[in-house]
């Protein structure tokens, strides 16, 4: 039995083989939204901002 698995777009259940060549999404629609999102920044992963090496020449 396929893994069954939920669009993260939509959250249709897609099954997860070979057959579909769009997963984890169910459709090329799901895939290129989450692609649009990707390239406005809309996902980011949370941290501190970068330090500058040169910063600490200065001291």
């Amino acid at each position: 039995m396929p893994t069954v698995v939920e669009c993260p777009t939509c959250q249709a259940k897609v099954e997860w083989t070979e057959a579909n060549k769009y997963r984890p999404f169910c459709s090329e629609r799901c895939k290129m939204i989450d692609l649009g999102a990707w390239a406005e920044e809309k996902y980011t992963i949370p941290g501190s901002p970068p330090t500058d090496p040169l910063d600490d020449d200065k001291q």
